[in-house]
C-alpha cells in the first residue's frame, strides 16, 4: 500500500501528460521547404489539436494515398468547406472573389475550379513552385488534419508566433 502512495502521483502526472499530447497539444518538427519563407524547415512547432479552422491558419495534414497516411504536410487555409476556389492568372479567387494572398513566395500555377465539400479544406504552401499541396493532392478532408500550428519553439532565435492571419 505504501509503495502505491508513492507512485500513484507520478501515475498521474504520466497520465495528464499523455492526455495533453494526445488530444491538446504537441511537438511537431517542419520539413522541407514548402512554407518558405514563413517557416524555412527543421523548426520544432506546438500541433494545438482543438480549435475552429480559419483562411490563412497553417495546419497539419496527414497525406492519405490510397487509403493510408503516406506523410505528414505541414500547409496554409486558403478554401474552407462548402466554397469554390480556382486560380486564374497567378490570382487566388474564393467564390468568384479575389482573395490577398500575402504568404506566396512566388506565383501560384493556375488550376481549375474547385467546390469544396462539406467537410474538406484547400490547402495551399507557401512556397508555390515546390509545395505538395491542394493543387496536386486535391482536398484535404477535416478528419486528415491533425490541428493547427503557429508557434515556433525552437530554434530559440525564432521562438514566438508565426503571423497566420491577415491584419
Amino acid at each position: 500500500m505504501k509503495i502505491l502512495k508513492e507512485i500513484l502521483p507520478y501515475a498521474i502526472i504520466l497520465l495528464v501528460v499523455i492526455l495533453v499530447r494526445t488530444f491538446l497539444v504537441t511537438p511537431i518538427k517542419v520539413n522541407g521547404q514548402s512554407m518558405y519563407d514563413t517557416l524555412s524547415g527543421n523548426e520544432i512547432m506546438l500541433l494545438y489539436r482543438i480549435g475552429e479552422i480559419k483562411r490563412y491558419d497553417m495546419v497539419v495534414a496527414d497525406l492519405v494515398v490510397d487509403g493510408k497516411k503516406d506523410d505528414t504536410l505541414i500547409k496554409r487555409v486558403y478554401g474552407l468547406p462548402g466554397e469554390t476556389i480556382k486560380c486564374e492568372d497567378g490570382v487566388i479567387y474564393i467564390n468568384d472573389h479575389k482573395i490577398e494572398d500575402p504568404y506566396a513566395t512566388n506565383l501560384t500555377s493556375d488550376f481549375e475550379a474547385v467546390t469544396l465539400g462539406s467537410d474538406e479544406y484547400f490547402l495551399l504552401g507557401d512556397n508555390r513552385s515546390i509545395s505538395l499541396d491542394s493543387r496536386i493532392i486535391g482536398p484535404v478532408k477535416r478528419k486528415d488534419i491533425e490541428g493547427r500550428t503557429n508557434f515556433v519553439i525552437f530554434p530559440f532565435d525564432k521562438f514566438g508566433i508565426v503571423k497566420s492571419e491577415i491584419e
